[in-house]
């Protein structure tokens, strides 16, 4: 699924109608969830319309100036306690002196988050939301950012030209809150100043006729009868798109994003026609890439056969994925968990609040055979994800940030890989 967001033009919501700014109001979409929270961004964005150069050099200072008043003397000192109570803060590269010295920055940059959601003002949140918001999502927006100082100040003294987007990868376990996380983040550099796009591995999905091919040649693999598993996706459809979002560095600069459309056929999924895809409008200065299976790396066929036998071919198609897509990234977050089995929890939660709408939703049985397709790719390559980094790691270019069944951080975080 694609969220694309610019301060230059309009944003696409989820359903692909084109959001213009200025007619948000009247745009019938904005009943659905995930579209009210696009034209929540394109009115921060339209509000915060700055330049966004002089924001990043302006947030890389301690001593930058925000766009809000800092919050009264005693809010202040409360919410600076909060922040510093992350367990976050030091592997986000954060310390008091910095919180105390912006303050007003998190907390304009926590209402907007607040606002996104949908939750009731600071002051009235409840302590779990208060947590996700100040001491989980915005210690890692802050690390983002820096991420994407450094990476523009490098590519500033190679070349005259624009410097091409960061990528930053987004490696985390189906159910763990990533895709809100994603959102987020791409939402707070929108209203920061800074062009970003938000793509998914399921973006580059198989057609339906692709995925049939590779079910044949490989019958009876219960891991590759369906999507999910590496060697379902289309390599070169995720290379392409993935080399033409790093060249939209130039205004005017257009990017068209594949969809996947999960419902067609009966639920087996099927390619969107191209063209009900999004565009993304350049310059862009981010493209935020997420995937449950992005940064694993493949393992020997004996070790993969020790887990299921049926992992080998997927083992095998792995090992295309370093070149074609982990090559593109230049940094990386990964969310870690303790126990892959949270996955069927979380996944059951999720259903089991579907069915409690009113919407279709997977019976428990249901919901167990899709996420046992996942469990061997979990077993076998999380533990080498967790203790070595994703592929393409490099010291200084990766967080990881490990949460608990609640999807909370926990209070000892692991130590940096590198």
């Amino acid at each position: 699924m694609i969220r694309c967001y610019s301060n230059t033009a309009a944003c696409y919501s989820a359903t692909c109608c084109s959001l213009q700014l200025g007619s948000l109001a009247a745009c019938p979409v904005l009943v659905l969830p995930h579209a009210r929270r696009a034209a929540a961004r394109c009115i921060m964005a339209s509000a915060k319309h700055i330049d966004s150069e002089a924001q990043l050099a302006g947030a890389a200072t301690a001593t930058a100036s925000t766009a809000t008043a800092t919050p009264p003397l005693t809010d202040a000192s409360e919410l600076i306690d909060f922040i510093c109570a992350s367990p976050l803060l030091p592997s986000c590269g954060l310390t008091r002196s910095q919180v105390e010295e912006k303050v007003g920055q998190w907390a304009d940059l926590g209402d907007q988050v607040i606002t996104n959601l949908g939750m009731p003002p600071r002051q009235q949140l409840e302590p779990k939301d208060k947590r996700r918001i100040f001491q989980y999502y915005l210690p890692v927006f802050f690390w983002c950012q820096r991420q994407l100082q450094q990476h523009r100040a490098a590519a500033a003294t190679e070349s005259s030209t624009a410097p091409p987007p960061l990528v930053l990868g987004i490696s985390a376990p189906q159910g763990c809150g990533k895709t809100t996380l994603c959102e987020q983040l791409e939402a707070l550099f929108v209203y920061r100043g800074a062009a970003a796009a938000a793509i998914s591995v399921d973006d580059f999905y198989h057609t339906r006729a692709g995925q049939q091919a590779v079910s044949a040649a490989h019958p009876g693999n219960p891991l590759l009868q369906m999507r999910g598993n590496a060697g379902s996706h289309d390599m070169q459809l995720g290379t392409d798109t993935l080399r033409a979002l790093k060249g939209a560095t130039a205004p005017g600069s257009s990017v068209p994003i594949p969809r996947y459309d999960k419902s067609a056929h009966s639920g087996m999924g099927d390619r969107a026609d191209p063209s009900s895809w999004p565009r993304v409008e350049g310059p862009l200065q981010v493209v935020l890439f997420e995937g449950w299976m992005l940064g694993f790396a493949p393992v020997g066929d004996s070790e993969a056969a020790a887990v299921d036998p049926a992992l080998l071919p997927v083992n095998t198609f792995l090992r295309g994925y370093q070149a074609a897509w982990d090559s593109f990234v230049d940094a990386w977050l990964v969310v870690r968990v303790a126990q892959p089995d949270y996955a069927y929890r979380w996944r059951l939660q999720a259903e089991q609040a579907m069915r409690a709408s009113g919407r279709p939703a997977m019976s428990d049985e249901q919901v167990a055979a899709f996420v046992d397709r996942f469990m061997p790719a979990y077993r076998c390559y999380l533990p080498g994800l967790y203790t070595r980094g994703p592929t393409t790691a490099a010291p200084g270019r990766l967080l990881v940030v490990e949460v608990d069944e609640g999807r909370e951080p926990l209070a000892v975080q692991p130590p940096p890989l590198m």
